[in-house]
C-alpha cells in the first residue's frame, strides 16, 4: 500500500525518513524463537525473530518487552481490541514509539487474526535511533512474510523521528510505546547523532560513545523516568483516531496510579486502566501497562 506512509505521516516534517527492509530481498527463513506469549485461545505464539540485530545499538527484548506481547494476546485484551476494530473497519493502523528491535510491532503483525480478529493492519515504526529503525524494517517484514498467505498486514516503514511530531492528527489507531522509564538525573544529549549517522569511519572510543549513546536513549527517563513520557502524554489527544488506544509501558516509581488520574482528568473523556502487569514484586522494577482511550 504505497499510500500508508503518506496518509500516515505529515510529509512537511524533515525528521521523517523511511526504511525498506533487507529482509525483502531475503528467502523466507523460520528462526523463530521464545514462545512466551499467549493468544486468546491460550495457544503460544512464537515470539517474533531478532537474531539479525546488533544489540550494541540497539535494545534488546527483555521483561518490559515481553510483559507487552502477553498483555497485547491475553484474551481480555484480544477481545477489547476486536470489539474496538471489527473486521467492517477500515485497515487499523498500528504505531510503536521507541520500536527498538521491532519485536512488538512485528508480532502485531504477524498475528493481527488472533489479536484483532481480523488478517490485516497497517504498522509503523518510530525512532531516535536510526540503527533500531532499520532493525525493525527487517524485524517486521520478515515476521510477515513467515505468517503466510492469510496474513494481509503491511509494514508501512520506519521513521527516524522525535515521539509523534511527525505524524498526521488523528492518523493512530493503536500506539504501543515502551519509553526510557528509567529515573536519571538526566536526559541523555540528542544534539550530535546526525553526526554518527552519517559517518563510518569511526575509531573505537567514537564506536563504543556512540552505541552506548544510543542504548542510554532507550532507558534514561530522566526525573521519575517521565519526561520522555510525558511528552508522550501531551501528544496523545492529537495522534490517536477517535477510535484509538494506547498502550504505555510504566515502572512503580513513573507512578502509574498518578498518570491515570491526569489522563482522566483530560478534556472530552478519556480512559486509562492497569491492563498488564509484571506482578508483586516490589520497588520501581515492577512493571505494568495501562490503555488509553477515548470513552
Amino acid at each position: 500500500m504505497d499510500w500508508a506512509l503518506p496518509r500516515l505521516v505529515t510529509v512537511a516534517k524533515a525528521s521523517a525518513w523511511q526504511y525498506s527492509s533487507a529482509a525483502d530481498s531475503e528467502p523466507g527463513r523460520n528462526d523463530s524463537v521464545n514462545t512466551n506469549a499467549a493468544c486468546p485461545a491460550d495457544e503460544m505464539i512464537p515470539t517474533p525473530s531478532t537474531s539479525h540485530v546488533d544489540y550494541n545499538r540497539v535494545y534488546e527484548p527483555a521483561e518490559d518487552s515481553y510483559l507487552l506481547l502477553d498483555t497485547l494476546s491475553a484474551s481480555s485484551e484480544s477481545n477489547w481490541l476486536r470489539a474496538r476494530f471489527p473486521p467492517t473497519s477500515a485497515t487499523p493502523s498500528a504505531v510503536e514509539v521507541g520500536c527498538g528491535s521491532g519485536v512488538v510491532l512485528a508480532f502485531i503483525a504477524a498475528n493481527a487474526e488472533r489479536l484483532l480478529g481480523r488478517p490485516d493492519v497497517t504498522t509503523f515504526g518510530i525512532d531516535v535511533n536510526e540503527f533500531a529503525c532499520k532493525a525493525t524494517a527487517d524485524t517486521v517484514s520478515l515476521a510477515i512474510k513467515e505468517a503466510g498467505p492469510t496474513n494481509q498486514s503491511v509494514f508501512g516503514g520506519s521513521i527516524n523521528g522525535d515521539l509523534m511530531t511527525s505524524l498526521r492528527p488523528g492518523s493512530v489507531d493503536i500506539l504501543v510505546c515502551n519509553p526510557p522509564y528509567v529515573p536519571t538525573e538526566e536526559l541523555p544529549n540528542e544534539s550530535n547523532l546526525d553526526e554518527f549517522a552519517d559517518r563510518a569511519d569511526f575509531g573505537s572510543d567514537e564506536a563504543f560513545d556512540r552505541d552506548s549513546r544510543y542504548l542510554a536513549l532507550a532507558y534514561a527517563g530522566g526525573m521519575d523516568g517521565m519526561e520522555v513520557t510525558n511528552r508522550l502524554l501531551d501528544q496523545l489527544p492529537e495522534a490517536l483516531s477517535q477510535h484509538g488506544a494506547a498502550y504505555i509501558l510504566l515502572c512503580a516509581q513513573n507512578r502509574p496510579d498518578a498518570v491515570k488520574d491526569r489522563i482522566r482528568s483530560w478534556a472530552h473523556g478519556w480512559s486509562a486502566e492497569t491492563v498488564g502487569s509484571s506482578g508483586k514484586k516490589a520497588g520501581w522494577e515492577k512493571l505494568s501497562i495501562i490503555r488509553v482511550w477515548r470513552s
